[in-house]
């Protein structure tokens, strides 16, 4: 049975990627409490082999080796995946205050920002376990489902799926960054009059960038270094890769890399993602 278990903090959008499960044909239980989670996966073996739960911080056993046990405790069919989605603090108060909703912590008379923070102590018994962690502060609901589902399909297929991600520095490094390579030190077109309103993916600025001899060096070595290590990962059963390339804002040169390399790997790979993230 494939079992995904979805959780973290409170307004990351778990509801959300649950949803893109049931969508995908599992079978999907909200908010189960997580000693119940062995018993559950045995009465629902033999109607269903793809079942998705969702737990909160309510439902979670304050031990870090009570989780792990409770995880050894699965049958031995079942095969568990667990997602981990997390959002900046002030992300989350946002949405909180937009929807209105009342944090699960707030039960306890907590201030909403103290019972973010709090929550988020509670859960690192997880984080240590998940399987892929998802930073949502940036990601629309539709992007959120978009990236569930290529996580899910990728793992299903067995297929490594590599996204080349630009970004800004001074905006932070992409939270589900496997590989980050910096770029504030090649040639800014930022200085140049003509080509500060455009981005990477403008002809002037790849023309630019890719008259320096640097650039050029850059961009081979950071294929190089993708290519002589993708097999490896491959074999360790991996489902995703994030290469993020970062430069000082995210419009020039990260997205000139990203966009560069990453179509360069499109072309002998299927599963192949690119995303700037500050063009977004």
């Amino acid at each position: 049975m494939e079992l995904i278990i979805i959780s973290g903090r409170s307004g990351s959008g778990k509801s959300v990627a649950l949803r893109v499960l049931e969508d995908l044909g599992y079978y999907c239980v909200d908010n189960i409490p997580v000693n119940l989670l062995p018993s559950l996966v045995r009465s629902v073996s033999d109607n269903y082999d793809k079942t998705a739960v969702s737990i909160d911080v309510r439902n979670l056993p304050k031990e870090q080796e009570e989780f792990n046990d409770i995880l050894e405790y699965l049958p031995g069919f079942a095969n568990p995946t667990l997602f981990y989605l997390d959002s900046d603090d002030q992300t989350l108060i946002k949405r909180f205050s937009e929807t209105r909703r009342l944090h699960p912590l707030s039960l306890d008379s907590l201030p909403l920002d103290l019972a973010i923070k709090q929550e988020k102590v509670l859960l690192d018994v997880l984080i240590t376990r998940a399987d892929f962690i998802l930073d949502t502060t940036e990601l629309s609901v539709h992007q959120l489902a978009e990236s569930i589902r290529e996580k899910i399909l990728g793992k299903k297929d067995k297929k490594l799926i590599i996204t080349f991600e630009s970004f800004g520095f001074k905006h932070g490094i992409p939270k589900e960054a496997d590989y980050v390579f910096d770029a504030r030190f090649l040639p800014n077109p930022h200085w140049e009059p003509e080509l500060k309103p455009l981005t990477g993916l403008d002809q002037p600025v790849k023309d630019y960038l890719a008259s320096h001899s640097i650039v050029q060096k850059f961009t081979w070595q950071i294929q190089t270094f993708v290519q002589t290590w993708l097999p490896h990962l491959e074999r360790n059963n991996r489902s995703y890769l994030t290469i993020a390339i970062g430069c000082t804002g995210g419009q020039h040169r990260s997205v000139y890399l990203a966009q560069t390399i990453g179509e360069s790997f499109a072309m002998s790979h299927s599963n192949v993602k690119i995303r700037h993230r500050e063009q977004e």
